[in-house]
């Protein structure tokens, strides 16, 4: 590979990394203009929210759904490294990324918000604070990340981890989170609702 090559193959990954930075300026952006709330409205930032039937739940910088995110991160990886392969991985990471910024302004828009209050144990849930929504892209770009790193066999052991345990611990997971999306299933709303 000639140094023309090597240039060249900086400033087109220089341009995709930039594109990136532009979708999560744009979710950042949109959230701001369909009303949501920059932070808290407790009026602080907290690095981590561990209560999940709290106000402060998907307000702050990271909680119990912050495993959901970084799983989104592998399975991103997974999939745009079977669809894209041989094209630059910061071309593979903006696709995430648009889907990523796509499903929060849609989790955040009032027919998703009504969803997971009306289907799932998220009763109280008004959606995300920009902050949270935004960190939320940032773990899935960090799961990414990870991914196009480890082995595969890792990956697939921490997002199983992950799901386990936030399952046990919380009674929800990404699993069961689209699943009751979805499909609610009134025998699991009645299992999370007794935690």
């Amino acid at each position: 590979m000639t140094t023309l090559d090597t240039a060249e193959r900086a400033k087109h990954q220089t341009f995709w990394f930039a594109a990136c930075g532009a979708v999560l300026l744009i979710q950042i952006i949109a959230e701001y203009m369909m009303g949501r709330t920059p932070i808290c409205t407790c009026g602080y930032i907290k690095l981590w929210e561990g209560t999940v039937n709290s106000s402060g739940n998907s307000q702050h910088i990271s909680d119990w759904y912050t495993p959901s995110h970084i799983i989104h991160g592998f399975i991103f990886y997974g999939v745009t490294h079977l669809l894209l392969r041989g094209k630059p991985i910061a071309m593979r990471l903006l696709l995430a990324l648009v889907i990523e910024s796509g499903w929060e302004l849609l989790e955040n828009s009032p027919v998703i918000i009504d969803r997971y209050r009306t289907a799932t144990i998220s009763l109280d849930y008004y959606g995300d604070s920009i902050l949270n929504s935004a960190m939320d892209t940032i773990f899935m770009v960090i799961g990414f990340f990870f991914a196009s790193r480890a082995p595969v066999a890792l990956t697939i052991a921490i997002a199983i981890f992950f799901e386990l345990l936030t399952g046990y611990l919380i009674r929800d997971n990404l699993t069961l989170n689209m699943l009751m999306l979805i499909w609610p299933v009134e025998a699991i709303k009645t299992w999370q609702s007794a935690l």
